[in-house]
């Protein structure tokens, strides 16, 4: 498999917390898959033309202002896809880390995909009688639906260095969902197993690379206070950061971990072509 890493939206500036490097623009870190048999893969969608067509209607004004969305249409992946010579359609699965929009404002450009979600994610959002049911649906944006997404529900069932894990039905089993619950109910990471070492996709378990790296943890205020007001349970999201830190200690040179907003993780697996 070959990795493309994508930034399908630009968000508003911030400031590395260390001071050591000049503001950079947030970003909706996807990754477009390329498989032998199973066509395109994206892992997460970013914004979509929809949302720059109708910012308002399809983001919602709150979001807008606090975010400062870029909303540049050659950021979406369905551009983006566009320029490496395939059509929409050779996107033939999306995988998603949760359904918060700025996760799945590309869901409308690619309707034939089949969109795999953890099972306590899609539960969340359908099921009124589910715990955090009324705050999840109201973060799954209406246009981001509207055309009643083809969905996969993906159960777990395996392990991943002590993860719970789910395999995809329909692709390769080099891709998988992995558990990292507390920013939402299902809320799950993406690992692709590449030549010799994995991806992890962290989705937004957390937001800032001082997370994970630092010791002791060195978290970002700006956007503490963002996951913080957007967290379902702040015990579970808590318990997956600290995994998280365990797996990279124990296993950073077998996997390489990001995020889905940090700019300068981006910039690191950002080549001169862009994939690996």
């Amino acid at each position: 498999m070959r990795v493309h890493h994508l930034n399908c939206g630009s968000l508003r500036t911030i400031t590395m917390a260390e001071g050591t490097s000049p503001p950079e623009h947030a970003v909706c870190h996807c990754l477009l898959i390329e498989t032998e048999a199973d066509g395109l893969v994206l892992v997460e969608t970013g914004f979509g033309l929809g949302d720059i067509r109708h910012p308002a209607k399809s983001l919602g004004h709150d979001f807008l202002a606090f975010a400062e969305p870029v909303l540049d249409t050659d950021q979406t992946a369905i551009r983006q896809v566009a320029r490496l010579g395939y059509t929409p359609a050779d996107v033939r699965h999306i995988v998603l880390t949760h359904l918060h929009r700025d996760h799945t404002g590309g869901l409308p450009d690619f309707p034939h995909a089949t969109v795999h979600l953890h099972e306590a994610e899609h539960r969340a959002v359908t099921d009124p009688h589910a715990a955090h049911y009324e705050h999840s649906h109201q973060r799954f944006m209406t246009a981001h639906r509207a055309h009643n997404p083809r969905w996969r529900i993906a159960r777990p069932g395996a392990s991943w260095f002590g993860f719970d894990a789910a395999r995809l039905d329909g692709l390769p089993d080099g891709i998988l969902l992995i558990s990292l619950p507390g920013h939402t109910p299902g809320h799950s990471g993406v690992a692709v197993r590449l030549a010799g070492r994995w991806l992890l996709h962290a989705g937004d378990a957390y937001l800032y690379h001082g997370e994970i790296e630092a010791d002791p943890p060195l978290p970002h205020s700006e956007l503490e206070f963002l996951q913080q007001a957007t967290q379902v349970d702040a015990g579970l999201r808590l318990d997956s950061l600290r995994r998280l830190r365990a797996l990279r200690r124990d296993h950073g040179d077998q996997i390489a971990i990001f995020c889905a907003h940090d700019p300068w993780e981006y910039q690191r697996h950002q080549s001169a072509t862009g994939s690996e």
